[in-house]
């Protein structure tokens, strides 16, 4: 069920990423209206002259707010399928049987011809 549960979040997460981002990128930055003001033609946008920056300007504010929170879902489920797992690389390998040394057989005796 974590799993599940997990990978619906990160779906959720990657779509609300990539709604974000062209959001983000259709928005006019602050010095964008100073061009409008020598015949940009921003009435003749979507929106209208200023519609479409609340509208827009909302709907980004509702997506991060949206990202904040898969972002603290996924942190809090990947968290809660790992504890069982050893929290660091020297406890995990601590519990490892240590590799027991071959006994070795005695070396044969050698006959030098006198």
């Amino acid at each position: 069920m974590g799993s599940l549960a997990f990978s619906i979040v990160l779906t959720i997460h990657l779509v609300v990423a990539v709604a974000l981002i062209i959001l983000v990128l259709l928005q006019h930055g602050k010095g964008a209206d100073a061009g409008a003001a020598f015949g940009g033609g921003s009435s003749t946008s979507l929106f209208g002259a200023s519609g479409g920056a609340t509208f827009l300007s909302r709907t980004t504010a509702i997506l991060a707010t949206v990202f904040f929170l898969t972002s603290l879902a996924m942190t809090y489920l990947a968290s809660k399928t790992h504890l069982s797992a050893p929290s660091s690389v020297m406890q995990q390998d601590a519990g490892a049987a240590a590799p027991q040394p071959q006994q070795q057989s005695p070396a044969p005796e050698s006959k030098i011809p006198e």
